[in-house]
This record gives C-alpha cells, structure tokens and sequence, in this order.
C-alpha cells in the first residue's frame, strides 16, 4: 500500500448544464415565414426569433378585440354586465398567452393577422435549430433548442475505490488543451449511483463557472479534484499478464503453490508499477520475476486437466 495524494485527476467532457437548456414548441397550427436565427447563434431573451403564419392565432386575436370592444358597450349597464365584459376580455387574453403570445405583444394588437413573431424565452446560444422556413408545423412540435453557457457541466469517470474520497460539494480544477493557462474552477454536483463493472469506475458531474464562454460542449478537460489523502494497492508491473483483454496476477500460497487471480487495473504516474483496482488484498504476495514461467505452468497444467 502507498499513500494517495490529496488530490483525484481524471479528464472529463464538457456539456450544456441541461437545466439550462430550453425547448422552444409551438404552441399552435400553422406555417413558418420567416426564420430569424440559426443554429450556434446567440439570442437574448424576449429576441424575435421566427414569424409563424397562424389562422388560429388570428381568430384568438379577433375574439380578444371583440370581448375589448364589449366593455365600452356595456359600461353603462349594470355591475353584473360590467363584470362578464371583464371577464370575457380576461379569458381571451388568458387563451392569447396560453398560445404563446407576450404580454406586452397582447396590449400591441390593434387589428387580427395571421402572422405572430415568437421570440426567445431566454438568453443563450442556439444549440439546435429545427425550423425551416415554409415548413408546417404543429402544437408541441420543438422548432429550437436554447442553452447558455455562463456555467457548465464537465463529467469524468473516478475509480471505485476513490469513491470514499469523493463527495458532492468538493472543489475542482479543470484545464482544457485549448486554454492550458487559464483554470476553470468549479465543484461536483452529482455522483453516479451506478458503477462500471467492465472499468469498476463511476462518473461524477461538476459544475463549471465559464467566464468568457470560453469552454464549449464536446471538449475535453483535466480535472484535479482536492480530496483528502488514501491509500491505493499497486504491484510491480512485471507481476501483471495481460490475456484476452483481461490482466492477472499469480499470488504465491506457499509450498510452490500459486492462485491465478484476474485484477482490475487502475491509471498509477509512479514508473514500474500499476495500481490495482480490484482482485488483491493487502499482503498478498504476488510473483514478480518468474511471473511469465509461472504462467506458462499455469497453462499446460490447465492442457493436461483438460
């Protein structure tokens, strides 16, 4: 056993935070005009965005103007009929929103029209652009997908054995090829529950500050995670085979016996030795130099059993 630093690093990729990331549908029957925006463009929130020609948008525009014009007709008239006019103007506007239609573009119609500008829910970069100009579309059909980059994940695989030293909340560094002298600080947000049983390793998601926007979806990055210090089992590398994808190692039991044992192989920095994941407990006595003479005993006693 060898003393871990106080610190994990592994590489990681990049990604839009997907809390960040926002679909944009229509919400009504109709037909594109006009597309104002394309794909890795960025937008600002409330920016028109597409202009959809929509006859049910215009028959909710008529039926909003007709309840407003209810309201002087009836203003004379009694409590009750002064209070169905309002309300009648309140569902229209109710049913204009619902339709995907702003506030402030509600107190602007002045006449019907089939053509409605819809605009950007937030502020980001079009990551994916699905409207086409002359294109049909549909309620819940997604024309656009907006995400912002101010914070992002970086998602990197630990080995299972540092999973004790790894815990949400802790601090991180990262640095990309890109941008090698400039650190991108950062802390883990989520950790798999689920575990690789081909690697014995699980993927942690750290949330990344961005200043400048400079990290992008799809790049790789070093991740140093400070963690309190461990201990990690490693064996002379010419004690390791390698055979049919898989490593082994022979443990001595004594009396010129030996147990083949199959082992899980972790990244180790320290030259002539590799870290051992899983297959060995501390004190085991592992062949180093005859390793491969064992192995061959192994074998044609494996033939001759056979």
């Amino acid at each position: 056993m060898v003393q871990l630093p106080g610190m994990v690093v592994t590489t990681g990729q990049i990604s839009f935070d997907d809390r960040r990331v926002a679909n944009i549908i229509s919400r009504v029957s109709g037909r594109i005009e006009e597309v104002r925006v394309s794909q890795w463009d960025s937008v600002r929130r409330g920016q028109p965005i597409l202009t959809l020609y929509s006859p049910d948008l215009m028959t909710a525009e008529a039926e909003y103007l007709q309840a407003k014009m209810s309201v002087p007709a009836l203003a004379d008239g009694s409590a009750g009929d002064q209070e169905f006019a309002d309300s009648m103007v309140e569902a229209a506007k109710k049913k204009l929103e619902l339709l995907g239609v702003e506030p402030d573009q509600i107190e602007m119609i002045k006449t019907a029209s089939p053509t409605f500008v819809m605009r950007a829910p937030i502020s980001g970069t079009v990551v994916q652009n699905q409207a086409l100009r002359g294109s049909a579309v549909n309620p819940g059909d997604v024309l656009y997908s907006v995400g912002t980059l101010d914070d992002v994940w970086i998602t990197g695989d630990i080995y299972e054995d540092e999973l004790a030293r790894v815990q949400v909340g802790q601090q991180l560094e990262a640095v990309t090829t890109a941008y090698p002298d400039q650190v991108f600080r950062g802390t883990i947000a989520r950790i798999s529950p689920n575990i690789d049983p081909n690697t014995h390793t699980l993927q942690v998601r750290c949330q990344v500050n961005n200043p400048g926007l400079r990290l992008k979806p799809q790049m790789l990055a070093t991740m140093k995670i400070m963690v309190r210090p461990g201990q990690a089992l490693i064996v002379p590398l010419e004690s390791v085979i390698f055979e049919t994808e898989n490593y082994f190692v022979y443990v001595a039991l004594g009396d010129n016996r030996f147990e083949r044992r199959e082992v899980v192989i972790g990244s180790w920095s320290q030259q002539g030795y590799a870290r051992v994941i899983s297959g060995l407990d501390p004190g085991d006595r592992v062949v180093t130099t005859e390793a491969l003479q064992v192995d061959e005993m192994w074998h044609e006693a494996q033939g001759e059993s056979s």
